[in-house]
């Protein structure tokens, strides 16, 4: 028999794929939750999923478990839990009432992430010699579902404000094109934290996670406008470094 069929892996080398599976799981699930109106929780699934996606990559190298079907179902858990489930999470608290303005707006984003999921996985097989080291070529897939979720932070976390179906439908479309843009957005895989100040980082992280549990709203949309910041601060660079010199 073959070594190739012969192999057979420990439940820890499965453990990634199990993890990408569980995410998808999760993603599913908050489209149910968002269908029965339990957003809060539909939410916490999104979160869920994309802590299980920042993980499982981390996991697979680290037990050296990496493999092709894995990278595919990694891509596949991205546009199931941050392109649909996220665009319906969307949709159904604050585009319902306008159905066709809304639903063109959840397909927009949706097709945008699987384009920006697709050149992520060509990119992967043959790099773009010309991006940027440490940086994404446009908004990364996960990155994107935070901002989408904006509209729903606002109307939770500053009450009494309705944000009119029009504009959420026309925010989902900025941020699908901002998915398949070509700004440089900072990966934060390149980050490196010396050894002194790692515990200020944890201290800083303990912090965040606090924040998120007393004040989800709140921590939501300062996430998203601190992200906004990164977007606007990308563009401010790549402007200046393309200037021409003398201009």
């Amino acid at each position: 028999m073959p070594e190739s069929r012969s192999r057979r892996l420990t439940f820890l080398q499965l453990l990634p794929n199990i993890m990408t599976l569980g995410a998808i799981c999760a993603g599913i699930t908050s489209i149910r939750f968002a269908t029965e109106g339990r957003v809060d929780q539909a939410i916490a699934l999104i979160i869920l999923a994309a802590i299980l996606d920042g993980l499982d990559g981390r996991v697979a190298r680290m037990l050296r478990s990496e493999s092709p079907i894995g990278a595919e179902l990694d891509s596949l858990a991205d546009f199931v839990n941050f392109g649909v489930a996220t665009g319906l999470l969307v949709y159904f608290p604050l585009l319902h009432g306008e159905s066709r303005l809304g639903w063109v707006a959840v397909l927009i984003y949706a097709v945008c992430c699987v384009m920006r999921l697709a050149r992520f996985n060509v990119g992967v097989k043959t790099p773009d010699a010309g991006a940027a080291p440490g940086y994404f070529t446009g908004v990364p897939s996960p990155a994107g579902a935070l901002l989408a979720l904006l509209p729903i932070a606002l109307d939770r976390a500053l009450v009494g404000i309705e944000v009119a179906p029009a504009l959420v439908a026309l925010w989902l479309v900025v941020v699908g094109l901002l998915l398949v843009s070509r700004i440089p957005t900072p990966s934060l895989k390149q980050l490196r934290i010396p050894r002194e100040k790692s515990r200020y980082v944890v201290i800083c992280a303990i912090g965040c996670i606090a924040l998120v549990f007393t004040w989800p709203w709140e921590a939501l949309l300062a996430a998203d406008l601190a992200y906004l910041g990164v977007i606007l601060w990308a563009i401010r660079t790549r402007a200046r470094h393309e200037k021409p010199e003398g201009a």
